[in-house]
């Protein structure tokens, strides 16, 4: 019958409460005049009946005019009961004037006595039935603890109240003040009772809802919450919520960058727009990690024109459409948003496109960066990094370009493959004609791992813990820096800003990760436990599949110990070797022929010639290059 009630169609649900109400209404009017005699049996005369039917029909029409008919009773909050207690006072009012009209000389007290009665009857069975659906539908929900008794934690347990997926048992916060208090009919805990909690509860997970808490705040509390076996899960932020973005029941992992990360350093308006705002601007590799989100940062500072300059044909389309999009929710957007296929290997092309839209500022992201990837194809990673770089520096100084701003990596210090070494190479490029002219400002900036982007070690992990493990890290010692892409992108626009000419801007990363640490955690928070000599009987275990072709142990960001700071706590400025621009052009036309005849050794020896401290390590692995041996010895 229960399960008849629940899924039976609303028009049903709808007859079945206006008939009850109809029921209700009499038996409460006699009910309170048998209340009011003090006798269970009342003397029921025609007047009786006719204030009994004139009050039950006007009422349920009241009811409906206030729309309790519309309220789904299992959902029913304190509005509806409130809404309630409003339809019965009216209907208190009709059954006096009804008395009064019809001369059925009710008592007045009666009618007060009417009100409780009414309310009595009408709305415990519907806070019954309300109670007994959630205590019905909590048995199928999973027990989940929320982490913040603020604004946001009390807006996630009202949002989590008709959710088909978490019932919230309990409050954790770390503020004393709060603990033991009562909030939304859950009591605050202190974080250390999480466990206990969740084996009382059988929760498994951990819900923050931190606010606006800051990164420092956010990590010390995750890394305290990650020993407790519980899966950490994360709720929107506050302002993509107020935006619509996101709702405040879609929770999900928490992000790395809430692990790893700093607070960021409040960036440097007048810097962030010195170069972007009503100008033309153009960046390459538009559709790549880094080039994707340098575009969104720069359509916030409301540049004429952005030119999206992209090889790939769907990663071109969707940074295309992101920002279209920006512009069309934004009002103060005004820029004209151009996308151009291309590739940067084409100088004649370059040159069209600069002059053709008189380009003042290129941010030139566009480059091969996966090591192992480059290590097997060594021709086209220079082809594309170094004479990429090179034809598109070309081509700026030919157009008139104003600035220059290459992205570079930490993999260009002492590079020990063929990625790197490009990468340092290409800086050389800049660097002596920075010296050969002064119409275009040339200037690089140099950072380690960004979270998130395509090739990160984070999502690789992430996937192997859904798909049961094991996580693969090349070696226990492996250690590497890490930065989020808008801190990483905010800052190469602000180092670029700075430039004077050939400068080598240098990101201040924070402290170096050990990738074997960052797999562990990342077990623990997904409140699993890592499987193990000394724990056999764990989740996910860690297997070392050895260092890839060219892979170092840890990466640098300085050649030298030259370094000097800069406007910005987060940029510094590295003062380092270069050859002069006769030098860099030999070496440049060299490079060419050994590129052009596929002579991949005499390419790597050509790296290693230049001022790039390029150690290579083992054997030459490309892919053409070393089946054409295979292919030669037969």
């Amino acid at each position: 019958m229960l399960d008849f009630l629940l899924n039976a169609p609303r028009s049903t649900k709808r007859i079945i409460t206006l008939a009850f109400d109809v029921f209700a209404i009499p038996l409460a009017i006699y009910g309170a005049l048998a209340l009011r005699h003090g006798e269970l049996i009342v003397n029921v005369n025609y007047a009786l009946i006719s204030v009994m039917i004139s009050t039950t029909l006007i009422t349920a029409a009241i009811f409906i005019k206030l729309g309790l008919y519309r309220a789904v009773v299992r959902f029913m909050a304190s509005k509806a009961f409130s809404t309630l207690a409003l339809g019965i006072t009216l209907s208190a009012l009709v059954l006096a004037s009804s008395s009064f009209i019809s001369q059925a000389n009710l008592p007045r007290s009666s009618i007060i006595i009417y009100w409780f009665t009414a309310f009595t009857l009408l709305g415990l069975p519907r806070l019954f039935i309300r109670n007994l659906v959630s205590q019905l539908n909590n048995a199928h929900k999973e027990s989940v603890l929320v982490y913040g008794a603020g604004n946001q934690g009390i807006a996630l347990i009202n949002a989590l109240t008709n959710s088909e997926l978490y019932r919230p048992i309990a409050f954790l916060d770390d503020d004393y003040k709060k603990q033991k208090t009562i909030i939304q009919s859950l009591k605050v805990h202190n974080p250390s009772e999480a466990q206990a909690l969740a084996a009382h509860f059988g929760a498994t997970k951990v819900l923050l809802a931190l606010g606006n808490t800051s990164t420092a705040k956010r990590k010390q509390l995750i890394e305290n919450l990650a020993d407790t076996k519980l899966e950490i899960l994360t709720t929107p932020a506050v302002q993509d919520i107020i935006s619509g973005k996101a709702k405040i029941e879609e929770v999900k992992e928490v992000e790395i960058e809430d692990l790893l990360g700093r607070d960021c350093v409040s960036p440097n308006k007048a810097l962030l727009s010195q170069n972007i705002k009503d100008k033309v601007v153009l960046v390459t590799g538009a559709g790549g990690s880094i080039g994707s989100e340098l575009c969104r940062q720069i359509i916030t500072q409301q540049p004429k024109k952005l030119i999206l300059l992209e090889l790939n044909e769907f990663s071109l389309y969707n940074i295309e459409q992101e920002l279209s999009q920006y512009c069309t929710h934004h009002q103060q957007c005004h820029t004209e948003i151009i996308s151009i296929l291309g590739s940067v290997q084409k100088q004649n092309r370059l040159e069209t496109i600069f002059s053709t839209f008189n380009v003042q500022t290129i941010y030139h992201a566009a480059a091969y960066k996966h090591v192992p990837m480059v290590e097997h194809n060594v021709v086209e990673g220079v082809r594309n990094n170094v004479f990429g770089t090179w034809y598109c520096a070309e081509a700026a100084i030919k157009a008139g370009v104003e600035r220059f701003v290459l992205i570079s990596t930490d993999k260009a210090v002492r590079p020990t493959n063929v990625m790197g070494a490009s990468k340092r190479l290409a800086e050389l490029v800049l660097q002596a004609l920075a010296e050969r002219q002064s119409d275009t400002l040339f200037c690089m900036v140099r950072f380690g791992n960004v979270l998130g982007s395509s090739g990160s070690v984070v999502p690789l992990f992430r996937k192997q813990i859904k798909d049961g493990g094991p996580i693969t890290v090349t070696h226990p010692d492996i250690i590497r820096y890490f930065m989020t892409i808008p801190e990483a992108s905010q800052l190469v626009i602000q180092a670029g800003a700075m430039g004077k000419g050939g400068d080598v801007f240098v990101l201040d990363m924070g402290e170096p990760v050990k990738i074997v640490n960052l797999a562990q955690k990342m077990i623990r928070l997904s409140g699993l436990t890592e499987k193990s000599d000394a724990n056999p009987n764990g989740d996910i275990s860690i297997e070392f599949s050895g260092l890839r072709p060219g892979e170092k142990l840890y990466e640098e960001l300085l050649i030298g110990d030259n370094v000097e700071g800069s406007d910005h706590p987060r940029i510094m400025t590295a003062n380092e070797t270069h050859l002069s621009w006769p030098e860099t052009h030999n070496l440049l036309n060299r490079l060419d022929k050994a590129c052009h005849d596929f002579k991949v050794e005499d390419v790597i020896n050509l790296l290693l010639e230049a001022p790039a401290a390029f150690k290579q390590q083992g054997n030459n692995p490309d892919w053409v290059f070393n089946q054409t041996i295979k292919n030669g010895a037969k």
